[in-house]
Parts: C-alpha cells; sequence; structure tokens
C-alpha cells in the first residue's frame, strides 16, 4: 500500500494507525477528492451497548465526518436475527425483535457523544428496513446466484469453524449474503460507496463490494483497520472485571477512565492516536515518556477518552476521584459502589462474599488468593483474615474495598 493519499481522511487513516488493508487506495483517494461521500459501518445489537472494542470503528467514522463527509452507523436490526459467525467458536444465541430494538435504542446514546446526526450530517440506518421483508425466491434467484460456496468455505471466518469440526448452521451461513446485500442497498438507495470494519470483516466487505459491482454496477470500496491487541497480548476492551462497556449506565464514567488509565506504559502513543483527537506530534511526545512521567500521560489518555464519551464534566470528576483515591488515599465519589441491603447481611456476610460481591474477584477461590497473597484491603488497611465477618454496624458509613493498587469499590448499606 505505497499510495500516499491526497484526501483529508485517507491521510489521517494512515498517519493515526487505523489502516490496515484497502481494496483500491488510489480509487478511494480520488472519490474522496472529488465531493462528499457516505461511508458505513455495520453494528449488530446483539446487547444494550457497544464495549471499547467497537470504539477503533466509531472513531473511524467520526474523523470521516471531520474530514468533511458523511458517516452512516448501519443498525442490524436483520442481520442481528441471524447472526455473524465471525470468528465464533459456537452459534449465537437467537434474540427476539423486542430486544433487538431495545438494544439498537440503547446504542443510539453512544454514537450521539461521537456523531453529529443533524440535517445532511450522519444517518443511522436499520438494515431490517430491506431485509425484513425479503421475499426468500427472489432473493435466491437475483442475489444467491452471484455467490459461490466454493469461495465462501474458503473464508477464513468459515473455515476456522469447520477445520475446528464445529457446527456452522445454514443460518449463520447466510449472514455473509446479507452483509453484502446490506452494501449493495445502501449504495442503491443512498449513495454509499465505501463500508469500513475490522479486518476480521475483511471477506464480508469483499463479498459486498463484489456484489455491488454486478447487480448495481457501482465501484464501491473497503478499508479495514487493524484487530487490536494490547503490547502483552490481550484483546483489546477485555479487564479483569470483564467488557469494557461504552454506556454509562453498564460501567461508570470513573471505571471507564480507569480502564485507560491502566494502559500499559507500550501502548500510550499507539491508543492516544487512536482514542484522542490530540495532534499526531503530541500523541508521539506523551508516548515516548518515561518513569513517572508516563502515568501523566495515561491519565491525560483517560482524560480525553473519557472527555469524548461521557463529556469533560465527567471526565474531569473521574480525574478527580482517582487522585483522591491514589494520591490521598481517601474515598473519592466516583468510585463503583455495591449497595446492600438489610436482609444481604442480616446474619452478617464474609468477606470473601463481599470481595466477589463487589466485582473485585471473580469467584470465592480467587477473593481467597486474593488475601492470602496480601492484595485486599478495606479501608486502606490489609487484610489477612479471609474468615472475616461483616455485620451491619460496620457498614454504619462506607468501606473501601480495595484489590491491588489500583481497583476499589465502595460497599454501603441502602
Amino acid at each position: 500500500m505505497t499510495h500516499t493519499p491526497r484526501s483529508e481522511f485517507l491521510h489521517v487513516m494512515q498517519e493515526r494507525g487505523f489502516l490496515a488493508d484497502c481494496t483500491d487506495m488510489q480509487a478511494l483517494d480520488d472519490a474522496l477528492m472529488s465531493g462528499v461521500q457516505l461511508a458505513y459501518i455495520g453494528f449488530d445489537a446483539t446487547a444494550p451497548s457497544l464495549h471499547v472494542g467497537s470504539l477503533i470503528q466509531i472513531m473511524s467514522l467520526r474523523w470521516f465526518q471531520k474530514c468533511g463527509h458523511r458517516p452512516v452507523t448501519l443498525m442490524g436490526g436483520g442481520t442481528t436475527k441471524v447472526g455473524d459467525p465471525s470468528f465464533r467458536s459456537d452459534e449465537r444465541p437467537l434474540m427476539g425483535p423486542e430486544q433487538i430494538d431495545s438494544n439498537i435504542a440503547n446504542i443510539k446514546r453512544v454514537f450521539a457523544a461521537y456523531l453529529d446526526y443533524g440535517d445532511n450530517q450522519a444517518m443511522m440506518i436499520n438494515n431490517a428496513e430491506w431485509l425484513d421483508n425479503l421475499n426468500y425466491l427472489e432473493f435466491l434467484r437475483d442475489i444467491g446466484r452471484h455467490f459461490s460456496i466454493n469461495r465462501m468455505l474458503s473464508f477464513d471466518s468459515v473455515k476456522s469453524r469447520l477445520d475446528r469440526e464445529q457446527s456452522l448452521s445454514f443460518l449463520e451461513f447466510n449472514y455473509m449474503i446479507l452483509q453484502a446485500y446490506d452494501f449493495m442497498e445502501l449504495n442503491r438507495r443512498y449513495g454509499c460507496i465505501l463500508q469500513l470494519g475490522g479486518s476480521d470483516q475483511w471477506g464480508n466487505i469483499v463479498n459486498g463490494i463484489d456484489l455491488t459491482r454486478r447487480v448495481v454496477e457501482s465501484a464501491v470500496y473497503g478499508l479495514t483497520t487493524p484487530l487490536l491487541t494490547t503490547s502483552d497480548g490481550k484483546k483489546m476492551g477485555k479487564s479483569q472485571a470483564g467488557a469494557v462497556w461504552l454506556d454509562a449506565e453498564m460501567l461508570s464514567a470513573y471505571e471507564f477512565w480507569q480502564f485507560w488509565r491502566n494502559t500499559t506504559d507500550a501502548d500510550v502513543g499507539r491508543f492516544l492516536k487512536l482514542y484522542t483527537e490530540l495532534p499526531v506530534d503530541e500523541c508521539d511526545r506523551l508516548g515516548a515518556l518515561g518513569g513517572a512521567e508516563i502515568n501523566d500521560a495515561k491519565a491525560r489518555l483517560a482524560t480525553e477518552v473519557t472527555t469524548l464519551l461521557h463529556g469533560a464534566d465527567a471526565a474531569a470528576a473521574a480525574a478527580a476521584t482517582a487522585r483522591e483515591v491514589f494520591e490521598n488515599g481517601g474515598v473519592g465519589e466516583d468510585l463503583p459502589t455495591l449497595t446492600l441491603s438489610a436482609t444481604d447481611i442480616a446474619d452478617g456476610i464474609s468477606i470473601v462474599q463481599l470481595i466477589v460481591k463487589s466485582g473485585l474477584a471473580g469467584s470465592g477461590k480467587e477473593a481467597k488468593r486474593l488475601i492470602a497473597e496480601g492484595g485486599a484491603r478495606m479501608n486502606d488497611e490489609l487484610l489477612s483474615n479471609a474468615g472475616l465477618m461483616i455485620d451491619a454496624d460496620a457498614l454504619a458509613t462506607p468501606l473501601k474495598l480495595s484489590a491491588g493498587k489500583k481497583r476499589h469499590t465502595l460497599v454501603q448499606m441502602g
């Protein structure tokens, strides 16, 4: 990929590390230089929120809009009923229309933080618009004939399942045809010329380009972003406590801020380029800091990313809570909170149960190991007795539980 882009969007994608591959860099660059264009990413509504793993895609759409074009968030009201088999080891459980619609409504709130959906700006479209009323026989005749089973079987997302002799249902096998059909319909109805997606979607994107060229005879393009892992090999978007959700009701602004503050040193510069809008030179400068100064860069990363999603006030409050908890040993107002009822502790509750309930450990065994290894604290005092019982009197004022130096929860009576 030696082409030096002229269009602002492709320049940003290349300079900031968003670009994994492109189907025709030169032609796409020319199209972006010729006027305002539409690009889309599809998001299935399999949960009430997207998580940090989707943030690189959302930032791609944000930059597309900042560069003067129109991003499209395509909600998979139709495809969610089928399920994307890409690189999964099992079949997705099927969801009903009520749950799908509810998830889409929740996810809209996240997109609104990053994109402007005003007149002639970003668009949110639901693929149920054309998928729900498909005539199956017409679809097979007009669309299905353009797909080669031999070629579909060669895609990594399918091949990996078959190589492990794991079931791949006909329902899921149709997913890649439906996704290709999405691209064609978006081009036909709205003039969309570009699909963005993670590099695991390359096969699906190429299918859509091929179908659109065959049926609509339009030139369309695909651009993929890298599948991110952290420098220590972990999948982006996972933490010790589970998925890092983008919805504030599923993960507090403080916990979101703390996730970014815990970035490993080696990832700071790269993440600043991908997840903030700081100038590239500043990202490089901050990423190159060493010693104690790298912690200031991590706090800057956390505040910048949290500001984009939750707003400047929430980011400032999260930073203030972190300073209170970590530097002053206090109890910040924004700490994750576990509220217990009188029934919960009628006969007392063990410290092990409390650590598990607070989300600081995944099991009683893990909580006991945390205590045994000196990693658990209560009100900043080392916990050494795994048999300790907590009663209502002990919760007359909130307790601060800690796992290591970076994870804290308040426990209080409701």
